[in-house]
């Protein structure tokens, strides 16, 4: 009776803060700071027009998706009695509405715990506006999706996982913590073929589909990210770099400015050798393995970017939900730190932005805190992760692992 009390309740908490966001985007109530819905009123729609035609905007260098975003792109045509933005914003809260779906009935049984349906119904407000107003939370019930069905319907996780890699790329880490065996193979190859024949799709349905490789290969440092704080603190000893609208988001030009993104993909190069390191060395895999490392690999990925915009943090809000899910999450310190990131995300975009390209005081120490928080949390995940499954699950050599411990992992939770 409690159970279902709370989770009446949440529902009704859901309602009133996603109204509010929806007053936020169709201006009811305008918001300090920049304009969140610019993009989809003006680049969007733009690519909403080229894409109807047949083709990709390959000479445009905002466009640096995989090709089945243009999916996200065209949806608004299905409700053709409304305009575009209208008809996104409306997408995107039906797109909230599913994985708030999908965590209620993951937990209807008691076999889960409540408490990660009040991270996704508190942790998008906690972010705000932008959710609705970029094509991530479409993503992220995609992949939301894959992560529930990941213990008992492997082919189906593994087809929503390539599936959301061609729409956005990060999905494809989610394969990272699949149990060894049958169930790996069986997620894996059903991500390699939905991936596949999806591109093979797109590149030979319509001109353009791989344009995205090149603009993304050329994109610098975005101002918001954590190689970005060299260069707003530089800025304050004589750096004479400008921060300017470059490859669709606001970037910093001058000096040194390719060396940072350099190391912030040399970071990114080693994150991913820490994770495949951490999946041959790994021995034990619980229930709670597949999205402890799914939330641990996005989680390193958004730190080490050269761009950390705020919608990516949807992302981690979407994959903390259902690791809360678990009766004993693994990951608990390092999703709090998430959660306390997401309210300065909003404050350092849209309400402070302009302090934030400016890289006065308060800027670079909303800026500072929000990505100290990312990197806290990253480094706490790792090394968890690699304590639950490493160090704690080693066998010494000669020394089977007990039968039960090889069973749980399969065990649907």
């Amino acid at each position: 009776m409690v159970a279902g009390t709370g989770l009446r309740l949440s529902i009704g908490v859901w309602a009133v803060t996603r109204a509010v966001l929806m007053m936020c985007v169709f201006r009811v109530w305008d918001m300090p700071g920049s304009d969140v819905s610019v993009d989809i009123e003006v680049i969007y729609q733009g690519w909403y027009g080229v894409l109807r035609g047949g083709i990709f905007p390959y000479d445009d260098v905002t466009w640096q998706y995989p090709p089945a975003a243009a999916l996200a792109v065209l949806a608004p045509g299905l409700l053709p009695f409304l305009h575009y933005a209208p008809a996104f914003f409306i997408l995107c809260l039906a797109a909230d509405a599913a994985v708030m779906g999908m965590l209620l009935y993951s937990v209807r049984d008691g076999r889960r715990g409540p408490l990660g349906v009040w991270v996704w119904v508190t942790g998008v407000p906690l972010l705000g506006p932008i959710v609705y107003a970029r094509y991530d939370v479409m993503v992220t019930a995609v992949a939301v999706a894959a992560l529930l069905a990941v213990g008992r319907r492997t082919r189906l996780a593994g087809s929503l996982m390539g599936f959301g890699a061609l729409l956005k790329i990060w999905p494809v880490l989610l394969v990272i913590g699949t149990p060894r065996g049958r169930a790996t193979r069986s997620v894996w190859r059903a991500a390699l073929v939905a991936a596949g024949v999806l591109g093979m799709f797109f590149t030979a349905a319509m001109p353009g589909a791989l344009a995205f490789l090149t603009f993304q290969r050329d994109r610098g440092t975005e101002v918001e990210s954590l190689g970005s704080l060299v260069f707003h603190l530089a800025r304050h000893i004589g750096w004479h770099g400008k921060a300017r609208l470059n490859y669709g988001s606001v970037e910093f030009l001058g000096r040194h400015v390719h060396a940072v993104s350099a190391l912030a993909l040399g970071l990114s190069v080693l994150a991913f050798g820490w994770l495949l390191l951490w999946r041959l060395r790994a021995r034990r895999f619980t229930p709670t393995t597949p999205y402890d490392a799914a939330f641990t690999a996005v989680l390193l990925f958004t730190t080490t970017s050269r761009v950390i915009s705020p919608q990516y943090m949807i992302w981690l809000i979407g994959l903390a939900a259902v690791c809360v899910t678990m009766r004993t999450p693994r990951q608990r310190l390092p999703i709090l730190l998430v959660l306390l990131a997401a309210p300065l995300t909003q404050l350092e975009f849209p309400i402070w932005f302009s302090h934030v390209v400016a890289s006065d005081k308060l800027g670079v120490a909303t800026l500072t805190l929000r990505n100290g928080l990312l990197v806290a949390a990253t480094v706490v995940a790792c090394a968890r992760l690699w304590r639950e499954t490493v160090t704690e699950g080693h066998q010494p050599e000669g020394e089977p692992e007990p039968p039960a411990e090889r069973e749980s992992a399969l065990v649907p939770s």
